[in-house]
């Protein structure tokens, strides 16, 4: 399948579970087609973006390691993201990456993951929670900088800051998340 067929299929994806689900399965059968996905998703004035975003979010639910080989790839483009329905899933893949490396199991993203990717996402996970992006892409970036914060104490400061100096202008959603992690931030800080 060419780039340009991948994209014309990429019209059929919609929001629900079942036409992820099965494109995500395409992927994982056909792991040649998944720097082209990419190359769609960093492609994020158009329109198809977000629908390879959501295949790609949806790929890396299933199985994080997919990722592994576009690691490099997806942590430097991902500041290009900008439209809101593909910078929820990229923002939620940094929350399943921090996990990973965050997760007592042992695994790959503990050595691989560089100071270099920790703090692109970091930066970039500032950029959405001080942005204009919906509630669920700052829910995530909350909970990212919360796990990276583990390393790096400035990160929990600042996270703080925001979070209490926005908290009276938000969502109830929002407000419902970030006291969750100032909870969490304040148990840490007592520790």
């Amino acid at each position: 399948m060419t780039t340009r067929q991948l994209y014309q299929e990429l019209n059929y994806v919609n929001h629900s579970r079942e036409s992820r689900f099965f494109y995500a399965q395409v992927m994982k059968t056909h792991p040649e087609l998944v720097p082209k996905l990419l190359d769609i998703l960093f492609s994020v004035n158009d329109k198809i973006s977000p629908r390879a975003a959501w295949v790609f979010e949806f790929m890396c639910r299933e199985n994080i390691n997919t990722i592994i080989p576009y690691l490099d790839l997806f942590i430097t483009n991902m500041h290009k993201v900008h439209l809101d329905s593909a910078v929820r899933p990229v923002v939620k893949i940094c929350e399943l990456i921090a996990n990973q490396y965050a997760s007592k199991a042992n695994n790959c993203f503990k050595n691989i993951l560089t100071e270099s990717h920790k703090e692109r996402i970091i930066e970039n996970c500032f950029d959405y929670l001080i942005g204009n992006q919906k509630v669920g892409a700052k829910a995530y970036s909350m909970t990212t900088l919360f796990i990276f914060g583990q390393d790096y104490d400035w990160v929990h400061t600042e996270l703080a800051h925001i979070l209490e100096a926005d908290f009276s202008k938000q969502s109830n959603a929002y407000k419902a998340r970030a006291r969750h992690i100032l909870k969490k931030i304040k148990k840490n800080r007592s520790l």
